[in-house]
């Protein structure tokens, strides 16, 4: 539960960012895992969401959500929710945004969602990458730009990675080599595309059914790389349904072999979760690349 001072200050920041008076009425914890702490707001005014986390420890983290959260309601027609304020206060963070409602999902709900990714990933910039580094998860994503989607996917997706699994001891430097043979291979191993912009962390849990019963986009780990990175993602936990990918390839026609290639798209994610959680997910990533090489 949120202190009476920590409500009082909320309040406050309310009342600056919309010029009217907001009184926090009712809140509630919602699950936030384990980054960051969540809880709906109820107010005298309207409801809202509020993050917050540790400011020394995952310092920046709500900055790059910002911001990420203003680059998706500038690329994309999906509902997402828009900020109100960000401050810290005693190195607590907090992230405070309009709340949003879940709704029924209509009948073409799948068909619409695979347009609007396309159409999103549509809109693009001259080099891979962004103009500032953010988070996936609790890490830090290098958006250094490259000008090439190889070049960018080793160096600024798998290596730090890796790097970083072998520093915890969840790789061993025994199978170093099959990491260079990866890369040896990777040169015009995806298709040839402009850079596109990407939500980043595109799985079941980083969206959510509007009240108009559409979708609703939040999290985002935004970047301008190869569209089948987030295809790769939202295969990865269990897919989308299929009308999803069918409406997406008739709006934006993918390559032949796309659904293969998500394999190795997906080590990156897969590496993310291995420094994040440990556990199986190194036996994964070794399989994904002994049937690529």
């Amino acid at each position: 539960m949120l202190t009476q001072k920590e409500c009082e200050i909320i309040e406050a920041k309310l009342f600056a960012a919309r010029e009217q008076q907001h009184r926090i009425l009712d809140q509630g914890a919602i699950g936030g895992g384990d980054i960051n702490e969540t809880h709906k707001l109820i107010t005298s005014s309207g409801q809202f969401f509020l993050k917050k986390n540790s400011a020394s420890k995952f310092p920046g983290m709500f900055e790059a959500e910002d911001k990420g959260l203003g680059l998706l309601h500038q690329h994309s027609s999906c509902t997402v929710p828009r900020v109100v304020q960000r401050f810290e206060q005693n190195d607590v963070s907090y992230l405070l945004m309009d709340f949003l409602e879940v709704g029924n999902a209509k009948a073409d709900f799948w068909e619409v969602f695979g347009q609007k990714l396309a159409q999103m990933h549509k809109q693009s910039q001259a080099g891979f990458g962004l103009d500032h580094n953010n988070f996936i998860g609790s890490l830090l994503q290098f958006n250094n730009s490259r000008s090439s989607w190889e070049a960018f996917f080793i160096e600024m997706r798998l290596e730090p990675m890796i790097r970083m699994a072998v520093d915890k001891g969840l790789i061993p430097k025994m199978d170093l080599p099959i990491f260079d043979k990866l890369f040896s291979l990777l040169r015009d191993f995806f298709p040839r595309e402009a850079p596109a912009f990407l939500h980043g962390d595109l799985w079941n849990g980083n969206f959510s059914i509007g009240t108009d019963g559409y979708a609703c986009l939040f999290d985002p780990a935004v970047y301008f790389g190869h569209r089948e990175m987030d295809l790769g993602m939202s295969k990865l936990f269990g897919g989308f349904k299929s009308e999803f990918y069918m409406s997406y390839h008739n709006s934006y026609p993918l390559e032949a072999g796309w659904e293969k290639r998500i394999e190795i798209a997906n080590l990156y994610p897969l590496l993310v979760h291995l420094n994040l959680f440990g556990g199986s997910y190194y036996a994964q990533v070794k399989e994904n690349i002994k049937r690529f090489i």
